[in-house]
């Protein structure tokens, strides 16, 4: 199984038996190239798992010959979540999956949290059983999947009940699905955010801010400091002070403070018992080193 990209195109190489599908959403490029990239993506594959609750790729099935579908609220999905059946914790899921072909049920439970990773064992299983492995085994080895590096990464809680995670989310789905399992427990959110460039930003700088502001509420604070810089010519006369004011106009609290080590002091002088504080970004491996700091900071 590999997990393909779209950003530098070389989706269009890929000839899979399987290809899983979650969502098609505005990172690297044009919501209408990546519709066409992923469209083909589907076309190549003997078999199409889509997620029929994300409405872009849903739309995208019928260029799949033979389609899998799943979807944690859709009802036409093949394998779906019997209603009432999840169970959200702060670092952990359980549900009921519903295979709707053969009306069987399965008992599943997830040492994640977070209903995006939800998403993301349905389309393992729908996956995996599209080359045979029955929806049974594979609900049962999700038992022991203990998550990926800077996927909603839990650094540690200081003593003071402050708790640190490490998160890859970079584009307004992928933040949202980390504000939206942050916000499913009680606690203030500090959510720092270290843009993965000036490209993108300038992109989906308004989505991203739309949000922050949207999905957090007042008396949680979005930080930005400036985006990570690889050196060469791109513009930087936009960066993140732009998002910060944005954010602002859309009713979220935000700060724009553009030294990454100036935000850990900041942070470290509001944080109080009860926070979560979410470690934002990529294309930058150092941000975990600044969490597991900042962690050690708070304690």
């Amino acid at each position: 199984m590999s997990e393909v990209d779209e950003s530098d195109g070389s989706i269009a190489l890929y000839r899979p038996r399987v290809a899983a599908l979650l969502n098609v959403s505005l990172d690297h490029k044009s919501m209408e190239e990546l519709r066409s990239l992923f469209g083909d993506f589907l076309a190549r594959a003997k078999v199409a798992a889509i997620n029929f609750d994300d409405i872009e790729a849903r739309a995208l099935a019928p260029r799949a010959g033979q389609v899998l579908s799943f979807g944690i609220d859709s009802p036409e999905a093949d394998l779906g979540i019997a209603p009432g059946s999840l169970i959200e914790g702060p670092a952990s899921l359980a549900a009921t999956v519903e295979d709707r072909r053969d009306g069987s049920a399965h008992a599943l439970a997830l040492k994640v949290p977070g209903r995006h990773n939800l998403a993301n064992a349905l389309a393992a299983i729908a996956a995996c059983n599209a080359v045979g492995v029955p929806v049974a085994e594979g609900v049962a080895a999700l038992a022991s999947f203990a998550g990926l590096a800077r996927r909603f990464d839990i650094v540690g809680t200081s003593p003071s009940g402050i708790t640190v995670i490490d998160d890859f989310g970079h584009n307004p789905d992928k933040v949202a699905a980390t504000l939206r399992t942050l916000k499913g427990q009680p606690g203030r959110v500090i959510a720092f955010f270290q843009p993965h460039g000036y490209g993108p930003l300038r992109q989906m700088g308004h989505e991203l801010a739309a949000t922050f502001a949207r999905l957090l509420d007042p008396n949680d604070l979005t930080i930005l400091c400036d985006p990570v810089y690889f050196g060469g010519t791109v513009d930087r006369s936009e960066g993140s002070e732009r998002i910060v004011g944005l954010i602002r106009e859309g009713g979220g609290s935000s700060e724009y403070v553009p030294s990454r080590e100036d935000c850990a002091a900041r942070i470290a002088e509001i944080a109080r018992p009860g926070d979560r504080i979410a470690v934002m970004g990529a294309r930058d491996d150092t941000l975990t080193v600044f969490a597991k700091d900042l962690l050690a900071r708070l304690s």
